[in-house]
């Protein structure tokens, strides 16, 4: 059986573009058109899902995609950090920072840790090892790293070592027994 996953990356928002942790805000009027440009690549899906983040639901909708929200695909949940600058978060908690950076099962921001993203997707795709066909899932950098750390069998300090573009898409093959890392960075010129 042939399951294959096509993780895209949401589109680029205003406070991605300054450097900010997430925060719930939707795309960029250009990162729509590049979506829309996009959507014409896309292969035909069995399943389309969202994270429940504005950023993922209207890259889904600029895509012309039918998504379900499907929450184990959600950002990772940085609470207090939401919003701010990663120089605002090193100069008011420089040690939460470095925490968080050197431990995988750290959220000094009082959210999410990556451990937890990773654990989120893990069972996402151990539950798609059981169906055939194609997913397509609209998400965020996080979980698509997460993603590539856990099929790779690397460590979740690598996460930090992998840059995903927005609009980027991430593909997966699998058999039912294992996955594997098909190609990676796809992206639209714009």
């Amino acid at each position: 059986m042939l399951v294959r996953l096509t993780m895209i990356a949401s589109g680029a928002t205003p406070g991605m573009r300054k450097g900010r942790f997430p925060n719930d805000e939707p795309p960029e009027q250009r990162a729509l058109d590049r979506a829309g440009a996009l959507a014409a690549s896309l292969r035909r899906a069995d399943r389309v899902w969202t994270s429940p983040a504005l950023a993922a639901r209207r890259t889904a909708e600029a895509l012309g995609l039918d998504a379900t929200v499907e929450p184990l695909l959600a950002e990772q949940d940085f609470a207090r950090w939401a919003g701010k600058s990663f120089e605002e978060v090193q100069a008011e908690d420089p040690e939460g920072m470095a925490a968080w950076f050197a431990d995988a099962d750290a959220a000094p921001h009082g959210g999410e840790s990556l451990a937890a993203v990773a654990r989120r997707g893990a069972a996402l795709m151990e539950r798609l090892a059981g169906e055939s066909g194609h997913t397509i899932a609209v998400t965020h950098a996080v979980p698509i790293r997460a993603a590539m750390a856990h099929v790779l069998g690397a460590p979740l300090s690598s996460v930090w070592k992998i840059d995903i573009e927005p609009l980027s898409l991430t593909e997966f093959r699998g058999d039912g027994r294992r996955w594997v890392l098909r190609a990676s960075g796809v992206t639209v010129a714009g």
